[in-house]
């Protein structure tokens, strides 16, 4: 049965109205209105024709329609991660200087049978839990969190996994005047310099320095429809054409999606989405990116501190390099 309380993007308006004619025959079926047999060929041919549309349309995203799915409401958040991927998780709060900053969730907990520390930016489900997390935008106090808790984890040896969902770190006159940019540096240093295991996943947007302070990774991957870039392109169209109407053009121009940033080595691996999207079949999705952290995870163990950052060193040294020079 299709769901009503789906929310639909602007190109899958085609899609919502064959959706709406299926929950409509439902609708009759079930209240035993016209020719049962008639009404069930038809349903079903119709839901084959929504199957068919949605394959075409994820099967040919523009970059433009990639960042609308990345940004999703439905999508799944830190969260829902949280909850179907780490057990007895102990949630550290507060950045012991200033405040607590719920825009970035960190703590202890148990991803399949071992200890890790995890960590990443909450959007929020709701209009109130949005509020709260600041819709994943942090400030100082959340980076110098993360950096505590990264702190706590080289302390005892656990791994560190981030999820990163965000448009950016938090603009606001408050987080400038407490260090936003020495704040987002630290937390970059404090990846790079980590002597335990991290691995990134960019869950939907994966947005400036904001997203950079939790991804200076050991491996850093993306999921098949998040983005990653500078700026957003609402923002890169603003600096360069004066014209948020131009976002389409500047997503195109900046390469934001998985498949450009593996050519440019700045990722290391595509987590495929189900058809329809992450938001679609939230489980599986969710299944496929614990895998994904599993074999990696898998591939560093046993590497000491001194070659978990020579190899984050060198990886992130390879970025732009083709055939052995510099672009």
């Amino acid at each position: 049965m299709s769901d009503p309380t789906r929310t639909y993007l602007d190109f899958e308006r085609p899609l919502a109205e064959l959706e709406a004619k299926i929950e409509e025959l439902e609708t009759l079926s079930g209240a035993g209105g016209g020719d049962a047999p008639d009404m069930a060929e038809e349903t079903a041919k119709l839901r084959q024709k929504a199957s068919e549309q949605l394959a075409t349309l994820y099967g040919k995203l523009d970059p433009w329609r990639k960042t609308q799915v990345a940004r999703h409401p439905e999508r799944p958040h830190f969260r829902d991660y949280r909850k179907a991927l780490i057990e007895d998780f102990e949630e550290l709060c507060g950045d012991r200087r200033f405040s607590e900053d719920a825009a970035i969730v960190g703590g202890l907990g148990r991803f399949r049978g071992r200890s890790v520390v995890v960590i990443g930016h909450e959007k929020g489900h709701d209009t109130e839990s949005r509020l709260h997390h600041n819709f994943g935008m942090a400030r100082p106090e959340g980076y110098r969190k993360a950096i505590r808790i990264m702190d706590l984890a080289e302390k005892f040896g656990l791994p560190v996994l981030t999820f990163v969902d965000t448009a950016g770190a938090y603009p606001g006159l408050g987080a400038e005047e407490r260090g936003q940019a020495e704040a987002i540096a630290r937390s970059t240093e404090r990846c790079l310099t980590l002597g335990t295991p991290l691995i990134s996943v960019i869950t939907g947007e994966g947005g400036s320095g904001g997203a950079v302070a939790l991804a200076s990774a050991n491996v850093v991957m993306m999921l098949e429809h998040s983005i990653y870039s500078v700026i957003s392109p609402e923002g890169c169209a603003s600096i360069l054409w004066k014209d948020q109407a131009k976002a389409k053009d500047a997503a195109v121009a900046m390469k934001v999606t998985a498949p450009d940033l593996l050519g440019f080595k700045i990722i290391d691996e595509i987590i495929p989405e189900p058809i329809g999207g992450a938001h679609r079949h939230p489980v599986e999705t969710m299944r496929s990116v614990g895998n994904a952290i599993e074999a990696h995870l898998a591939k560093l163990d046993g590497l000491s501190d001194k070659e978990l950052r020579q190899k984050r060193r060198e990886r992130f040294l390879a970025i732009g390099r083709a055939g052995g020079g510099a672009f």
